[in-house]
């Protein structure tokens, strides 16, 4: 399982549930296997979910700061347009 060690490990999830329903596939948050960025659809969703305040308080400042260059990554590979802050 891939992880990554500047993202903490979170209580509240289950990162095989997060595997097990999208696969081996890139994520955004690899520890936690949460906002998968493999196709634009899931790209659009993932930065859709991590501006939302509840999603993001979930995560230290500097963790939410990753996923979305994550995410911003996985964007402009797939020619997805993303409003950025």
């Amino acid at each position: 399982m891939k992880t990554d060690p500047n993202i903490d490990r979170r209580d509240d999830v289950r990162p095989a549930e997060g595997e097990h329903k999208y696969g081996d596939v890139d994520f955004a948050d690899p520890t936690n296997k949460k906002y998968p960025i493999d196709t634009p659809e899931h790209v659009r969703a993932a930065w859709s979910y991590i501006n939302h305040k509840d999603n993001a308080a979930k995560y230290e400042a500097d963790e939410v700061r990753l996923i979305k260059e994550r995410i911003q990554r996985a964007a402009k590979k797939h020619g997805v347009d993303i409003q950025t802050d």
